[in-house]
């Protein structure tokens, strides 16, 4: 007998709310589609990747850090030979045992000596600003097996950029902001400058020099370590930033950041020389104010006895070459280099033919070319020739005649691997396949002959493989991230697309587009743009990025994603397109996004009153610059850790691309968004971290004055404690972009009509 069920009208509707609810849920749970959870929580999607891999034996062999064989904890370090793939285990987790019932070193970094006999291990790291930089160093002997801590009268994980001297007799590092030598056989520690504080800092930088010039590293041996040339900077005239932290403990307490506002003096920099025995410092002569320049980077010759600096001026329009008299302090300037603009510090700074000449980047042509220079600054050959840009140097190789280095003529999204004769006959040769589109990475061998080369595009996960050159030859794959390629082929995504669109200005600007996977041209979908703009990086590369998968969520829920790079932004398409924004971020760059917007909009799948913009740091500032400035266009926006107030961000960053205070204020009220924020109209999301030492919260709290002045409504998320990455802390990158997710979706209408 079958049995009857009688149900009441509220047991009939909970009922259908379940069956609904339950197939939501299985909806949800659909293995195609992406959410929240499953990018920032679940791990699912998470890559390999290929790192802290050390090329030894002169490129026939390079060892890797591999979960260890014989120990539940720890890493092995491994080599493997070259051309084989021939595996052997060359340091054991066992050996990284410090005392018996203890744990192996977690290594955070490694190091060999010269002759490979020593290994030089960092762990127990802290963080310095954003970089985990400060640490403790072990010293393990490959022949004996002993196992020696550094600095062990010294507080524990206070030792920074320790490193062995070039007979690997010693090893040098800074603790508390002053210099040591250590004797490795026998432990005695000669500490070598004793005026350290918080705010005279000998070996290492400030906050404004680490953050803008990524000098963290201040100190060099000399070739035959007899003497070490070091950093001084003096912060003493830098005043404080109150960070305040109101949650972990009773009482607030503030936080103090030496940070150079805007118009603000920079910290005063010198170099000296000092013998590794001790003794007195000998202070390079380097004219000029020091409150009014920067030494940016150091390069010492192999005869122990000259080193070059580069020394930019306070408008860093001016980069002077300094070759510098160890032993006297004597200094002259041996070459110069200017843009009307501002030039930028040479990163890829080396000796070639016996010292004779240094490489040298420069944009005086117009396009960014390699150049050598000879120590004396009498002579200067053009390496590059043409209309294209060099965006890196990836190695010179001297013994054969030729340069490496990375660049992009036809495509400016993309990155590939060239080299041309030292001599600058003959053009540029393309090393990396004409049939591998995308961005290329390469960590080249001694010797050129072998390199690990890493390549993705935006819809494909990276591939390390290891390749010989100039051929370009597998030798074998070393990373593959097939597990990650496998669950992103399950997903129903719709690859990301590359465009260009021409403005009513005649600017054209490339960039990519995320359709939803179910698009129909008939019918008019939202927009989201993503956005930064400013000269400190471009958005619109053809490379896996960290929140492509976030993208493709979005459009699995019916919004087209956009994104494109603007004039300013740092393309590799020639000085003029990236000059043009001097004395204009704000104003240029918000233009330009602007009028592609308007060029967009008329596309017939697009509909104009959906339209919405988000951006983090320089991209938070122009998303409040689109709102304010173009409230026609743009009905929401999401602004994280936004520069409001250019007055309120670093001098040297700022200070670059603005000018000065002094000369030129009005430029940088222009260029604020807060003095648009009167105009907004549609919908806004301010997001910042009140822990910020980057982009101060001061921005966030005197926008929202502003707002509150012009009685303008938006929303506020304020995250405590948390920096300019906003991730510190449980749960805190899944909950913020579930708020940005959450914030879309409320205020601009997903899917297509």
């Amino acid at each position: 007998m079958k049995r009857q069920f009688y149900f009441s009208l509220p047991a009939v509707v909970i009922i259908l709310a379940g069956l609904i609810g339950g197939l939501f849920a299985q909806n949800i749970q659909d293995s195609s589609l992406l959410t929240i959870d499953r990018i920032f929580a679940s791990g699912e999607f998470r890559g390999d990747r290929f790192s802290q891999a050390r090329w030894i034996e002169n490129g026939d062999a390079y060892t890797m850090l591999e979960p260890a064989e014989n120990q539940n904890t720890g890493r092995d370090i491994v080599k493997y030979e070259t051309k084989s793939g021939k595996r052997s285990v060359l340091v054991s987790a066992g050996e990284l045992i410090p005392r018996r019932g203890e744990n192996p070193l977690g290594i955070a970094d490694y190091h060999w000596s010269g002759n490979k006999e020593m290994l030089l291990i960092f762990t127990n790291t802290r963080r310095v600003w954003r970089y985990n930089t400060r640490g403790d160093y072990w010293v393990l002997n490959l022949k004996t097996k002993s196992l020696k801590q550094l600095g062990t009268s010294l507080p524990p994980s206070s030792l920074m950029f320790a490193k062995f001297s070039p007979d690997d007799a010693k090893v040098a590092y800074v603790s508390r902001h002053n210099l040591y030598v250590e004797d490795i056989a026998t432990g005695n520690i000669t500490q070598l400058t004793f005026d350290g504080t918080e705010e005279l800092i000998n070996g290492t930088f400030d906050w404004a020099y680490e953050e803008e010039f990524f000098c963290r590293d201040g100190f060099r041996w000399s070739p035959d370590g007899k003497t070490i040339a070091y950093w001084q900077i003096d912060a003493s005239g830098i005043k404080d930033f109150l960070m305040i932290n109101n949650t972990d403990s009773l009482y607030s307490f503030t936080i103090p950041v030496e940070y150079p506002k805007v118009g603000e003096d920079p910290s005063s920099a010198r170099i000296g020389v000092i013998g590794a025995e001790g003794g007195e410092t000998k202070w390079m002569q380097i004219p000029g104010d020091p409150k009014q320049h920067y030494l940016v980077r150091m390069l010492w010759d192999g005869n122990s006895k000259d080193f070059l600096v580069q020394q930019l001026n306070r408008k860093q329009n001016t980069n002077k070459v300094w070759l510098c008299k160890s032993g006297s302090g004597w200094a002259a300037n041996v070459y110069t280099d200017r843009d009307d603009a501002w030039v930028d510090l040479v990163e890829d700074w080396l000796w070639i033919d016996g010292d004779k000449y240094y490489t040298w980047l420069s944009e005086k042509d117009g396009w960014r070319h390699l150049y050598l220079v000879s120590k004396t600054g009498d002579e200067e050959k053009l390496i590059t020739k043409g209309n294209y840009d060099v965006i890196g140097i990836d190695d010179i190789d001297g013994k054969s005649g030729y340069a490496y280095f990375t660049a992009s003529p036809d495509n400016p999204t993309q990155r590939y691997l060239y080299r041309i004769k030292l001599d600058g006959s003959g053009k540029a040769q393309r090393i990396t396949p004409e049939d591998e589109a995308g961005t290329h990475q390469y960590q080249i061998a001694p010797g050129g002959k072998f390199a690990f080369h890493t390549w993705s595009d935006i819809n494909t996960p990276p591939v390390t493989e290891l390749v010989s050159l100039p051929k370009h030859k597998t030798i074998r794959v070393l990373v593959d991230n097939q597990r990650l390629k496998k669950a992103i082929a399950k997903l129903n995504l719709s690859p990301a697309e590359f465009f260009s669109v021409t403005t009513g200005d005649s600017v054209t600007m490339e960039g990519f587009m995320v359709k939803p996977p179910d698009f129909d041209p008939e019918k008019k979908y939202p927009v989201l743009f993503y956005v930064y703009g400013e000269p400190w990086r471009q958005t619109a590369r053809d490379a896996w990025g960290a929140v492509i998968l976030w993208m493709e969520m979005l459009s699995q829920k019916g919004y087209i994603i956009l994104s494109l790079d603007n004039r300013g932004t740092p393309a590799p398409k020639g000085r003029a397109w990236r000059k043009s924004i001097y004395r204009k971020i704000g104003v240029i760059n918000s233009r330009d996004q602007a009028m592609a917007a308007k060029k967009i909009i008329q596309w017939p799948f697009i509909d104009s009153t959906r339209i919405a913009v988000w951006g983090w740091s320089g991209g938070g500032s122009m998303t409040l610059n689109l709102m304010f400035r173009y409230p026609d266009i743009y009905s929401t926006g999401m602004a994280v850790a936004a520069v409001s107030n250019q007055f309120y961000y670093d001098n040297i960053y700022q200070e670059r691309y603005m000018g000065l205070k002094s000369e030129n204020p009005e430029d940088f009220i222009e260029g604020s968004p807060i003095t648009y924020a009167k105009n907004l109209e549609g919908n806004l999301l301010i997001v910042h971290g009140t822990g910020d030492d980057n982009v101060h919260y001061q921005n966030a709290e005197a926008l929202i004055n502003e707002l509150i002045k012009n009685n303008k409504l938006f929303q506020m998320m304020p995250y405590p404690n948390r920096s300019h990455g906003i991730y510190e802390g449980e749960n805190t990158t899944r909950h913020l972009f579930t708020l940005l997710t959450d914030y879309l979706l409320t205020h601009v209408e997903p899917g297509g009509k």
